[in-house]
């Protein structure tokens, strides 16, 4: 059973949140993950956290909202809509990682898939140093996922690169410290150049590790790819399923998003969100 039919079969609609910015060229930020949201089945709620002007060429300006006006938004959504699972994306400073922290410290059992966006596919910062600090030590405790690529990793754990994947998982669980279970931790190696494959590793709050191999697609339509798979694992945390099976459907779907996505303006491309509906027409 596809994840499409998962959703539908189910007796009342639900829904998934994005906290994070808008894309204006559509590939990345909220409009992958409403798309990403769509093709699970699910309405897709935002909290809009900045708008940006980008296209697939790069970003070419980026401004913040007003942190009570992304409160504003979390706490509508939250008091009116069957929404199952949240995922975070671009916070952009530390005002709106400390407010986004307090507006979910209101909804605990709500699991939430931090996606910890510090660099445009472009290279253009999306986040300060400082809400850097802050998401790591306020927002990672509330996480029951992370979802970060290499330079991400070594950004919150300090480093100038990552040179043992697993080592950096338990690293980046350990930097969460309290009652309550570490984050999974899912970190993506697709940022790993010269390899066949795209090998992420997935670090369950056990201790246990868990590599996710896919084969590495050639394409120039890689735009929006941290912030599709971070949205597919809410999807499916959302529908249901425990954690390590959202996570390896989630890979299975963004494999696929990549391999029919077909290039669209002068740089960096989307993916395909809606492969699997276009597969289905097909058939």
């Amino acid at each position: 059973m596809t994840s499409t039919s998962s959703a539908t079969s189910l007796s009342r609609p639900i829904a998934a949140l994005s906290i994070a910015g808008s894309d204006s060229g559509g590939g990345a930020g909220v409009q992958a993950d409403l798309r990403t949201f769509a093709a699970h089945g699910l309405l897709g709620c935002t909290a809009i956290t900045a708008i940006t002007a980008q296209n697939t060429v790069g970003v070419q300006r980026a401004d913040a909202l007003d942190p009570s006006l992304v409160v504003a938004q979390i706490d509508s959504v939250l008091a009116d809509l069957p929404v199952r699972a949240a995922k975070t994306g671009m916070l952009a400073n530390v005002a709106i990682v400390q407010a986004v922290v307090a507006a979910l410290a209101r909804h605990p059992r709500l699991p939430v898939v931090v996606d910890p966006v510090c660099v445009s596919k472009h290279g253009h910062p999306l986040l300060t140093d400082d809400a850097l600090v802050a998401l790591r030590s306020e927002l990672l405790p509330r996480a029951t996922v992370i979802t970060p690529n290499l330079p991400e990793a070594a950004a919150l754990l300090g480093v100038a690169a990552i040179d043992d994947p697993a080592e950096a998982a338990d690293a980046l669980a350990a930097l969460v410290t309290g009652a309550g279970p570490p984050p999974t931790v899912v970190l993506k190696g697709g940022h790993r150049e010269n390899t066949p494959v795209s090998c992420d590793l997935v670090r369950l709050p056990d201790g246990r590790r868990v590599w996710l191999d896919a084969a590495r697609i050639t394409t120039r339509c890689d735009h929006g790819t941290g912030c599709t798979l971070s949205a597919a694992i809410a999807a499916h945390l959302a529908l249901g399923h425990p954690i390590e099976e959202a996570i390896r459907r989630s890979k299975r779907y963004l494999t696929g998003a990549l391999r029919h996505a077909r290039p669209v303006g002068k740089g960096h491309s989307p993916v395909d969100h809606l492969w699997q509906l276009q597969r289905a027409d097909d058939e």
